[in-house]
């Protein structure tokens, strides 16, 4: 009888560690039922930037949430990390059918840490990024070698090939529409923000002559246009025209 209370004792830890080690899904993303879509700022968490295309997302009937990062978005990319994976998790408990992730310059790099090493991949429907340095920037290298004081936690993370961004240099790991512009003197080199597996667009090839600014892409009209294309859309597929 002991042997069996033990035994049965010795199974339900077992089921509750091995849930602990291996968790089940989370909750149950729809991918054909677009729901809220939250923002990402980039470098220096400026919200502002990212709200005519929220107001463009509320607009079409979608809840859309641009974030507060900590450190005004110049600390630890990871922290800020911290809060995406809060705003989701949030969403999704107050029935949210799905997740979309917008984010715009090192937002876009938080959105990837996310997807890659906190579970992002299983809580998102898509993600969408605008001139993300997702292999960095030569202007974060510069700005800590020229001014080590003035290039912060986030600028020094950014760095190519720093410890943050040389493990997520991967495949996507899910839809994913990265948008960048070739006139980005942020962001360099600007093709930094291409992603194996992703839907790769830079404005110019569908849009030759456009001439957009790191700055200007989230508030241009072509670019909020692409987005919410691509929010809408059934499935992510590569843009022809010039919207």
């Amino acid at each position: 009888m002991l042997f069996a209370l033990v035994a049965a004792v010795v199974v339900a830890l077992g089921v509750v560690v091995a849930a602990r080690l291996w968790p089940g899904p989370a909750t149950a993303v729809a991918p054909d039922r677009p729901g809220t879509v939250v923002l990402v700022p980039g470098f220096g968490g400026d919200r502002s930037s990212l709200q005519p295309l929220a107001d463009r997302i509320h607009a079409d009937g979608r809840n859309a949430e641009v974030l507060t990062l900590p450190g005004d978005g110049t600390g630890d990319l990871n922290e800020q990390v911290s809060v995406l994976d809060k705003a989701v998790e949030t969403a999704l408990s107050a029935g949210s059918p799905s997740v979309d992730i917008v984010g715009y310059s090192a937002g876009g790099v938080v959105a990837r840490l996310w997807v890659a090493n906190d579970d992002g991949a299983r809580k998102a429907r898509r993600v969408i990024t605008l001139g993300s340095p997702l292999h960095g920037t030569q202007l974060a290298a510069a700005g800590g070698a020229l001014a080590p004081g003035s290039c912060p936690t986030a600028c020094q993370q950014l760095v190519p090939g720093s410890p943050v961004l040389a493990p997520v240099a991967g495949a996507a790991g899910l839809p994913w529409l990265s948008i960048w512009t070739q006139d980005d003197q942020t962001v360099t080199p600007a093709d930094s923000a291409r992603l194996p597996d992703a839907v790769n667009l830079p404005l110019q090839q569908v849009c030759p002559g456009a001439t957009v600014s790191h700055a200007q892409l989230p508030t241009d009209p072509r670019v909020i246009t692409l987005v919410i294309n691509a929010l809408q859309a059934p499935t992510l597929t590569t843009p022809t025209t010039c919207p």
